[in-house]
Parts: structure tokens; C-alpha cells; sequence
């Protein structure tokens, strides 16, 4: 104890802790997790509008017209390939289209209504379904086709 050296035993310097620039942070660092959920959130938000997506059908060509559009999200009642009834996205049998027609058509202010039918549906089923849509309260029905289709007077496709 020669030359004022005090021994390393002592408890006082337990408590002290140093740091060194070899040491670990042991701090978390949230800026790249922030810029990761801002860069999603900015992802969903541009990609939410276009995953309105309707029923995937094969529509006839016309050589009509679009109807003018209406401040109302329209009805729009899908006729599948395979005969499923659907009311927007939502299948219905066809025994309770009627019932849920009338439900619908009491919420609605118009009675405006699109129907959408694959074009290998036959005639008869969806002149049945219009028949539906009439009893149900609707009683402005337009057909849903995709454009290009033939014209009679041979100048379209």
C-alpha cells in the first residue's frame, strides 16, 4: 500500500459503470420502423381503392351506350356462369332475391339497378331475374355489357 495505490477489491467501483466505444447500445432505434410503416401505409392507401373488384363474369359485346352516372352507388345483381345469384358481392338464393330485393329497395332513394350476366347464361334466367328484380321494387333495370361488341349495321366488330 506503498505509494498511495488502493487495491481493485473494493465494492465502490461495482456501481460506476463506463462506456466504451467497443460497448453495445442497448438503446432501440425506431427510426426504420417508422419509415417502414409510413411506406406501407402510403402502399395501402393507393392500393385500397383498386380491390373493389366485382365478380369476375364474361359480359356480351354491344354497341351501347354507357348510362349517364348517379350520385348513389348503384345495385348491381351478377348472374354467374354457373347461375349463382349474387346481390353486389353477397350470394343469394333465388328464392330469397325477392325478400331481399324489397329490403333493399326500402333503403335506397333510387330504384335504379345494374344487372350483370355472364354471356353463356341463358335468356330465360335472366328475364327470370329481371322478372325479381321488377317484384323486388326495382323497376329501372340496366344491362351491363362490355363495348366493342357487333352493330347491326356491320360498322363495329
Amino acid at each position: 500500500m506503498a505509494g498511495g495505490v488502493m487495491p481493485k477489491s473494493g465494492g465502490g467501483n461495482r456501481r460506476r459503470r463506463r462506456r466504451s466505444s467497443a460497448g453495445q447500445i442497448s438503446e432501440i432505434n425506431i427510426t426504420p420502423f417508422v419509415d417502414v410503416m409510413l411506406v406501407l401505409l402510403i402502399i395501402f392507401m393507393v392500393a385500397a381503392p383498386l380491390l373493389t373488384v366485382g365478380v369476375p363474369v364474361e359480359l356480351p359485346k354491344t354497341a351501347a351506350q354507357a348510362l349517364p352516372a348517379e350520385q348513389e352507388e348503384p345495385l348491381t345483381v351478377t348472374i354467374t356462369a354457373d347461375g349463382v345469384v349474387q346481390i353486389m358481392t353477397t350470394e343469394t338464393a333465388r328464392e330469397e332475391l325477392i325478400p331481399k330485393l324489397r329490403a333493399v329497395a326500402a333503403e335506397r332513394e333510387g330504384d335504379r339497378v345494374f344487372l350483370r350476366a355472364d354471356g353463356t347464361v341463358p335468356y330465360s334466367a335472366v328475364m327470370e331475374i329481371m322478372g325479381a328484380l321488377n317484384a323486388g321494387g326495382f323497376s329501372n333495370i340496366g344491362l351491363v355489357t362490355d363495348i366493342g361488341g357487333p352493330t347491326l349495321d356491320g360498322s363495329g366488330n
